[in-house]
């Protein structure tokens, strides 16, 4: 008799525990049926928020996004660019902020860390996504072109940053040798009467 009640019993067991886990897979399954919608449901909506809102907030530190070298051009002769910089420099009214009474000695490295602006305070260049620093980019280039010595002006001048300097090194070199930015070959007098008169006197 013994027997044959607990083999009736271990049966009544399996049963409610096949039953159990049955309703606890159904009710796992029915939640995320019931997440997913919802996710969809709340996609559909952002997405159509996005539509209607035709100035949609984007990030100010994103650079991620690759302007056009023509954009760029066509910005530095806008009303945009006026309101903005007047008739100055991009980098005359910039000033950079450090730690103590005296300036470093050089700028930081860069900017722009994992296309995002990882500083409050960013150098002319990586502040304004739409100076693209190129070597067609004539116009933004030689704002950092001394006039009297034709030479990149220094990085403790403008401000820009270690990363912005040496493209402007590279852009304005390619612009040189690509003939967008001419540059006069400094003159230098020589007095030929002494090399002459050290040739007549070898020779003699």
């Amino acid at each position: 008799m013994l027997p044959i009640a607990r083999g009736f019993y271990s049966g009544l067991a399996n049963i409610t525990r096949n039953s159990r886990a049955a309703f606890h897979t159904a009710s796992a399954l029915r939640c995320k049926a019931e997440a997913s919608a919802e996710e969809k449901d709340a996609e559909s909506t952002e997405a159509e928020g996005e539509d209607n809102s035709s100035g949609s907030a984007t990030d100010p530190k994103d650079r991620s996004k690759v302007i056009p070298v023509e954009t760029s051009i066509r910005y530095l002769k806008s009303a945009a660019y006026k309101a903005t910089y007047g008739e100055d420099f991009v980098w005359t009214q910039y000033r950079r902020n450090h730690k103590g009474m005296y300036a470093p000695r050089k700028t930081r490295k860069q900017c722009i860390r994992q296309n995002r602006i990882s500083t409050g305070n960013p150098c002319p260049i990586c502040r304004d996504e739409y100076l693209v620093l190129d070597y067609r980019n004539t116009e933004l280039l030689e704002q950092f072109i001394s006039p009297h010595s034709g030479d990149v002006l220094s990085y403790s001048k403008t401000g820009l940053c270690q990363k912005s300097h040496l493209r402007l090194q590279v852009a304005v070199q390619q612009a040189r040798d690509s003939g967008y930015i001419t540059y006069d070959v400094p003159f230098r007098e020589y007095d030929y009467s002494e090399y002459y008169g050290q040739e007549q006197k070898q020779k003699a």
